[in-house]
């Protein structure tokens, strides 16, 4: 007797090991993607004197990044649930960590925006398919708890990103930022292949009948809708109203190739599932809100509140910090009492934070704000996510894990072009670099005002369907 309970001991220590190696590589396959974000941002002005280019040329550096994570990240999860996403997932740390190294020796600027952009089709990958692992390798007790931890790594990713890409600009010029992937990818590498389980036989009777119309029609459709929020820095002109409204033929064109595809890239009926679009719409909701804290709140310390370069990094590094130690007790608490009350509480502390962002003054009154609306949005991400992947088909985790990061960043493309010119409507002129103290407060306000009803309306959401399930539920009993 006592050497089988040895042996079920054994056993059960070496399975925690285990998952806690694979969390380890999904990690940091988790934390690439966004310190790749963050750190290529602080670098701009470098690489604009390095290859005497203007802002607007060295920001496709960026943008080329976030179009193509944007654009690819749904198709990238269908083709990890058909072909296996261990492999998958190993192809993307592996196209990462080259593109990183070509970004960091590029000696043109074309070149280093094309392999920005391989360098995004590497990151989709890992975002995307590090969260469908959550629900193949953690026990559904812990989801919760995973996904808190992913995003804790996101937000480091974030954080890390300004500091240490001025701290290697500074020692090692600007390629360092680029090439300090190099080593992190050799190790969130080493570590999924030695431990992430192998991939079964689902799905690959299905993979001769990869639906390229509808990657492709789904592709030109995020393109057009990313281009059209870009362009312009938030003022439509003819340009913008043609790219959106390719936008919107695309999709079209995309929902009517899914309903008629033997192997489609997204199932359709799977929409019908209220507290999936529920969850995909409250996420694009907040998203947007997240963004506005980004894209109005430097003008806003450092105009209107008269705050130095390193006085706003400071300051906007408040957000990122709380984020780091908030995210692993926000999926404990949503392991413990369940993905819908925790989303209606975090949804109530963004409320209040982007209403204080409204309307207390001052520094202090900021970061009161920021220490409210930061915990608020970790408490609805973690319990959001959990809501989407934890009762996810096998066969749909990639699919569904990518619809979650897709909704995610069209909230935050929407966001910085939305949020951005209505702050800027708001606060009376169309160059905020030189606008009032007085009318950047104004803007401040308004802006956040909308926020804060974005918010209600995603709260609306939750509400809604939250209570149409209690209901159904009541009905089959």
């Amino acid at each position: 007797m006592k050497p089988i309970i040895a042996e079920q001991g054994e056993a059960l220590a070496e399975s925690r090991c285990s998952v806690r190696w694979v969390l380890a590589s999904l990690c940091l396959s988790m934390l690439l993607p966004s310190l790749g974000t963050s750190i290529a941002n602080v670098g701009l002005p470098a690489l604009a004197r390095a290859f005497d280019g203007s802002f607007q040329d060295v920001q496709w550096i960026v943008l080329a990044y976030l179009l193509a994570i944007t654009t690819l990240t749904v198709s990238v999860g269908r083709l990890g649930d058909m072909t296996g996403r261990r492999r998958l997932l190993l192809i993307g740390i592996l196209l990462f960590t080259l593109a990183s190294v070509l970004s960091g020796l590029a000696p043109a600027l074309w070149l280093m925006t094309t392999a920005r952009a391989l360098q995004g089709l590497g990151a989709a990958m890992m975002m995307v398919l590090a969260m469908a692992f959550v629900g193949e390798t953690v026990p559904k007790a812990r989801t919760g708890s995973a996904m808190g931890l992913l995003a804790t790594m996101s937000a480091i990713g974030t954080a890390l990103g300004p500091s240490l890409g001025g701290a290697l600009i500074a020692g090692f010029g600007w390629p360092a930022i680029f090439l300090v992937n190099v080593p992190l990818g050799t190790v969130a590498f080493t570590l999924a292949y030695c431990f992430l389980p192998a991939d079964d036989n689902i799905g690959k009777a299905e993979r001769a009948g990869f639906d390229m119309a509808g990657t492709l029609l789904l592709a030109l459709a995020l393109s057009a809708y990313a281009l059209a929020m870009t362009i312009g820095r938030g003022s439509f002109g003819l340009l913008n109203l043609a790219l959106l409204a390719a936008a919107f033929l695309a999709a079209g064109l995309f929902a009517f190739a899914e309903s008629k595809a033997a192997s489609p890239l997204i199932r359709l009926a799977v929409f019908r599932n209220p507290v999936l679009s529920a969850s995909l719409a409250m996420n694009a909701l907040i998203s947007t809100v997240m963004m506005a804290t980004l894209v109005v709140s430097p003008f806003y310390l450092s105009r209107a509140l008269g705050l130095s370069e390193a006085g706003v990094g400071a300051v906007m590094s408040i957000g990122p910090v709380i984020s780091i130690f908030g995210g692993i007790p926000a999926g404990r608490l949503v392991d413990r009492l369940g993905a819908p009350f925790v989303i209606a509480a975090g949804l109530f502390a963004m409320a209040a934070g982007a209403i204080a962002l409204a309307v207390l003054p001052g520094i202090a009154g900021y970061i009161a704000a920021i220490a409210i609306l930061t915990p608020g949005y970790q408490l609805f991400q973690a319990s959001n996510n959990t809501a989407v992947m934890a009762d996810v088909a096998p066969d749909q985790r990639g699919v569904i894990s990518g619809a979650l990061n897709l909704s995610r960043n069209l909230g935050l493309i929407t966001g910085a072009s939305v949020m951005g010119a209505i702050f800027a409507r708001a606060s009376g002129t169309s160059d905020i670099t030189v606008a009032r103290p007085e009318a950047l407060h104004w803007g401040m306000q308004i802006a956040f005002a909308v926020a804060a009803m974005l918010i209600a309306a995603a709260l609306a959401i939750a509400a809604v369907t939250y209570r149409r399930g209690r209901v159904a539920d009541r009905l089959q009993k």
